[in-house]
């Protein structure tokens, strides 16, 4: 990442094809299997809002705001390199973007159902994921075959275990990485150009921690209390609240979001057909789009006793409704099973509340004692 310009600039000159896309309900394995790259756009950084704002309202969500303003301005050069974008109607906010965004590039906005849980929605989802595969097949002429997909499928199924590994090192006490790194290596993902690279360098790294765990060393004091860190995506640029809860002497222990372990905690199927399993794996993401939203609850509560969760930190951007909303429901479901303590932040990029964001995870870890 650090001269993305030019990485992307002499890959495009060898022909190569870039997709880019905004959340985790985009289909890699699509992407994958048309032999194409694929980079992660949404924005987590400040310096792009003002941009942002000269078109969307000032109260819109942060994220939305910095992702457009970085398109619009053509400082993101994976943006600025992608011949197509894959968008999704996660939020009204993120729809309208889009729309604003096909007046200058090429995006295809996939149509979510509004659960998972029902069997038409479900035959709705397949059918956007097959609209998906003919659309990629037609734009950047390729062809996406049955064995493609499954070797896609193999190759990120074993990304994912990798990362569950690596999480698992995360269950030791004293932590032998603070939540900032775990958060580093699950945002580097998003940039990758050499699958089989990256693999080979998250096994390095289990190996690492693993060594740290034997010889006693640690990132953290034993005994720091254990946090889990759920809500919306906080990326590099944006993990502030993560920092302030470490700065504060807690280990963030496991990040639940989209941009932390969410997108690899399920698996693809191998046995079932490539596309229908590709279709329901992606469906499953337990996201605050979808109503109701069960598996997150279900997920938080068996996460909360494997790692031996002191207390949740819930994140917020404002005006992100969805889950404003769905934090209340957390915070009820938490209180009926195990009375886990749960604060809410609800913030935005910058940095003028971190004292006030610092005295409440303050007071929040003193509760505990």
């Amino acid at each position: 990442m650090a001269d993305a310009f030019a990485m992307l600039k002499n890959i495009k000159e060898t022909g190569k094809k870039v997709v880019g896309f905004y959340c985790v309900y985009a289909p890699q394995e699509l992407v994958l299997a048309a032999d194409v790259l694929g980079f992660a756009l949404c924005a987590t950084k400040e310096e792009a809002i003002p941009a942002g704002e000269k078109t969307l309202p000032r109260n819109f969500c942060p994220l939305i705001k910095s992702s457009y303003g970085f398109a619009v301005t053509d400082k993101c050069p994976y943006f600025l390199y992608s011949d197509i974008i894959i968008g999704e109607t996660t939020c009204d906010g993120k729809k309208k973007m889009f729309e604003l965004m096909k007046e200058f590039k090429p995006v295809h906005v996939m149509k979510l159902p509004q659960t998972y849980l029902d069997d038409n929605d479900k035959a709705y989802w397949l059918n956007e994921v097959k609209i998906l595969k003919d659309l990629l097949e037609k734009e950047l002429g390729t062809k996406i075959t049955e064995e493609k997909l499954r070797e896609a499928i193999k190759v990120l199924n074993e990304e994912r275990r990798l990362m569950q590994e690596l999480s698992e090192c995360m269950k030791n006490d004293p932590v032998p990485m603070t939540g900032q790194d775990f958060l580093k290596l699950m945002w580097g993902r998003n940039f990758v150009t050499d699958r089989t690279e990256f693999a080979q360098q998250i096994k390095e790294i289990i190996n690492d921690m693993q060594e740290s765990i034997a010889k006693g060393e640690a990132a953290m004091p034993q005994g720091a209390k254990r946090i889990l860190v759920t809500g919306v995506p906080t990326g590099i640029g944006s993990e502030k609240v993560i920092k302030i809860i470490e700065d504060c002497g807690a280990a963030v222990v496991y990040i639940e979001n989209c941009s932390g372990m969410k997108q690899f905690v399920t698996l693809v199927d191998e046995s079932k057909p490539p596309l229908e399993a590709i279709a329901d794996k992606y469906l499953s993401t337990p996201c605050s789009c979808m109503s109701p939203n069960p598996i997150r609850l279900e997920n938080l509560a068996k996460l909360i006793k494997d790692y031996r969760i002191d207390g949740v930190v819930d994140i917020t951007w404002q005006g992100c409704h969805t889950y404003n909303v769905e934090s209340r429901v957390v915070k009820e479901f938490l209180k009926k099973n195990g009375d886990t303590p749960f604060l809410q932040i609800e913030t935005d990029y910058s940095q003028g509340d971190v004292e006030q964001i610092k005295t409440r995870v303050q007071a929040f870890l003193e509760m505990m004692a």
